[in-house]
Protein backbone atom coordinates (compact mmCIF):
# COMPACT_ATOMS: atom_id res chain seq x y z
CA UNK A 1 0.00 0.00 0.00
CA UNK A 2 1.16 3.59 -0.72
CA UNK A 3 0.79 6.88 1.52
CA UNK A 4 -2.68 7.76 -0.09
CA UNK A 5 -3.74 4.18 0.41
CA UNK A 6 -2.87 4.49 4.12
CA UNK A 7 -4.24 8.17 4.39
CA UNK A 8 -7.35 7.21 2.84
CA UNK A 9 -8.20 3.69 4.47
CA UNK A 10 -7.47 5.65 8.09
CA UNK A 11 -10.23 8.84 7.30
CA UNK A 12 -12.81 5.59 5.86
CA UNK A 13 -12.12 3.45 9.60
CA UNK A 14 -11.76 6.33 11.50
CA UNK A 15 -14.58 8.72 10.19
CA UNK A 16 -17.33 6.87 12.64
CA UNK A 17 -15.26 7.26 15.93
CA UNK A 18 -14.89 11.31 14.78
CA UNK A 19 -18.71 11.59 14.05
CA UNK A 20 -19.27 9.73 17.28
CA UNK A 21 -17.70 11.87 19.57
CA UNK A 22 -18.90 15.41 17.65
CA UNK A 23 -15.13 16.22 16.75
CA UNK A 24 -13.91 17.19 12.90
CA UNK A 25 -11.30 15.10 10.96
CA UNK A 26 -8.83 17.47 10.08
CA UNK A 27 -6.12 15.68 8.62
CA UNK A 28 -4.41 11.71 8.26
CA UNK A 29 -0.75 11.69 7.25
CA UNK A 30 1.77 9.03 6.76
CA UNK A 31 4.88 10.40 7.08
CA UNK A 32 8.92 9.10 7.52
CA UNK A 33 10.44 10.73 10.36
CA UNK A 34 14.09 9.70 10.90
CA UNK A 35 14.12 6.26 11.55
CA UNK A 36 10.46 5.77 12.16
CA UNK A 37 6.92 6.14 10.13
CA UNK A 38 4.48 7.60 12.11
CA UNK A 39 0.51 7.67 11.40
CA UNK A 40 -0.59 10.97 12.70
CA UNK A 41 -4.53 11.76 13.20
CA UNK A 42 -5.42 15.53 13.28
CA UNK A 43 -8.91 16.05 15.13
CA UNK A 44 -10.66 19.49 16.35
CA UNK A 45 -13.69 20.66 17.86
CA UNK A 46 -15.13 23.87 18.77
CA UNK A 47 -13.44 25.57 21.22
CA UNK A 48 -9.95 23.24 20.69
CA UNK A 49 -8.69 19.27 21.70
CA UNK A 50 -8.23 18.19 24.87
CA UNK A 51 -5.54 15.54 25.33
CA UNK A 52 -8.52 13.48 26.99
CA UNK A 53 -10.27 14.25 23.73
CA UNK A 54 -7.06 12.96 21.77
CA UNK A 55 -6.28 9.88 24.44
CA UNK A 56 -10.00 8.55 24.03
CA UNK A 57 -9.71 8.86 19.92
CA UNK A 58 -6.29 7.07 20.26
CA UNK A 59 -7.45 4.20 22.61
CA UNK A 60 -10.73 3.41 20.67
CA UNK A 61 -8.97 3.67 17.17
CA UNK A 62 -6.03 1.20 17.95
CA UNK A 63 -8.62 -1.45 18.31
CA UNK A 64 -9.79 -1.21 15.10
CA UNK A 65 -5.69 -0.59 13.64
CA UNK A 66 -4.86 -4.10 15.27
CA UNK A 67 -8.09 -5.87 13.94
CA UNK A 68 -7.55 -4.47 10.17
CA UNK A 69 -3.88 -4.71 10.47
CA UNK A 70 -3.40 -2.91 6.83
CA UNK A 71 -0.12 -1.33 7.98
CA UNK A 72 2.65 -3.67 7.01
CA UNK A 73 5.29 -1.62 8.42
CA UNK A 74 6.12 -0.19 12.21
CA UNK A 75 5.20 2.52 12.88
CA UNK A 76 3.67 5.06 16.03
CA UNK A 77 0.17 5.88 16.29
CA UNK A 78 -0.34 9.37 17.26
CA UNK A 79 -3.73 12.04 17.60
CA UNK A 80 -3.16 15.41 18.12
CA UNK A 81 -4.93 19.18 17.79
CA UNK A 82 -4.03 20.27 14.20
CA UNK A 83 -2.31 23.59 16.14
CA UNK A 84 -2.83 27.49 15.23
CA UNK A 85 -0.69 27.31 12.40
CA UNK A 86 -2.29 23.95 10.22
CA UNK A 87 -1.58 24.42 6.63
CA UNK A 88 -4.98 24.39 4.84
CA UNK A 89 -5.08 21.46 3.15
CA UNK A 90 -8.79 20.41 2.44
CA UNK A 91 -12.14 22.16 0.71
CA UNK A 92 -13.14 22.48 4.37
CA UNK A 93 -10.53 24.56 5.28
CA UNK A 94 -10.65 27.01 2.59
CA UNK A 95 -14.08 27.02 3.05
CA UNK A 96 -13.70 28.25 6.60
CA UNK A 97 -10.78 30.60 5.94
CA UNK A 98 -12.71 32.35 3.01
CA UNK A 99 -12.43 36.10 4.20
CA UNK A 100 -9.55 35.60 6.32
CA UNK A 101 -5.94 36.49 6.83
CA UNK A 102 -4.07 33.77 5.05
CA UNK A 103 -0.13 33.79 4.98
CA UNK A 104 1.00 31.76 1.53
CA UNK A 105 4.84 30.56 1.25
CA UNK A 106 5.76 29.67 -2.35
CA UNK A 107 8.35 27.57 -3.63
CA UNK A 108 9.84 29.99 -6.17
CA UNK A 109 10.14 33.89 -5.75
CA UNK A 110 7.53 36.46 -7.41
CA UNK A 111 9.07 39.87 -7.42
CA UNK A 112 11.77 38.60 -5.59
CA UNK A 113 9.25 37.34 -2.48
CA UNK A 114 8.26 34.01 -1.44
CA UNK A 115 5.85 35.12 1.36
CA UNK A 116 2.76 37.02 0.77
CA UNK A 117 -0.59 37.55 3.71
CA UNK A 118 -3.72 38.60 2.32
CA UNK A 119 -7.52 37.96 2.69
CA UNK A 120 -8.57 34.66 0.93
CA UNK A 121 -11.31 35.95 -1.49
CA UNK A 122 -11.49 32.90 -3.27
CA UNK A 123 -9.83 29.37 -4.44
CA UNK A 124 -10.61 26.26 -6.72
CA UNK A 125 -8.43 23.21 -7.54
CA UNK A 126 -6.00 24.85 -9.67
CA UNK A 127 -5.95 28.71 -7.69
CA UNK A 128 -5.75 30.62 -4.55
CA UNK A 129 -6.52 34.23 -4.39
CA UNK A 130 -5.87 37.13 -2.31
CA UNK A 131 -7.19 40.55 -1.59
CA UNK A 132 -3.91 42.15 -0.99
CA UNK A 133 -3.89 45.18 1.43
CA UNK A 134 -3.94 48.29 -1.28
CA UNK A 135 -7.00 46.43 -1.80
CA UNK A 136 -5.18 44.81 -5.63
CA UNK A 137 -5.49 40.86 -5.88
CA UNK A 138 -3.20 37.85 -6.36
CA UNK A 139 -3.64 34.70 -7.46
CA UNK A 140 -1.08 31.71 -7.14
CA UNK A 141 -1.22 28.57 -9.15
CA UNK A 142 -1.85 25.74 -5.88
CA UNK A 143 1.27 24.13 -7.05
CA UNK A 144 3.20 26.62 -6.50
CA UNK A 145 2.24 27.19 -2.84
CA UNK A 146 4.76 25.71 -0.41
CA UNK A 147 2.01 26.33 2.79
CA UNK A 148 -0.47 28.30 3.25
CA UNK A 149 -2.08 28.57 6.50
CA UNK A 150 -4.49 31.34 8.76
CA UNK A 151 -2.16 34.07 9.20
CA UNK A 152 -1.95 35.47 12.90
CA UNK A 153 -0.99 38.81 13.94
CA UNK A 154 0.45 39.23 17.90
Amino acid sequence: MAKKDYESKTETLIQPLIDANHFELVDVEWVKEGANWYLRVYIDKEGGITVDDCELVSRAFEETLDKEDYISENYIFEVSSPGLDRPLKKEKDFIRNIGKDVEVKLYKAINKEKEFVGILTAYDDETVTLEMDDESTMTFNRSDIAIIRQAFFF
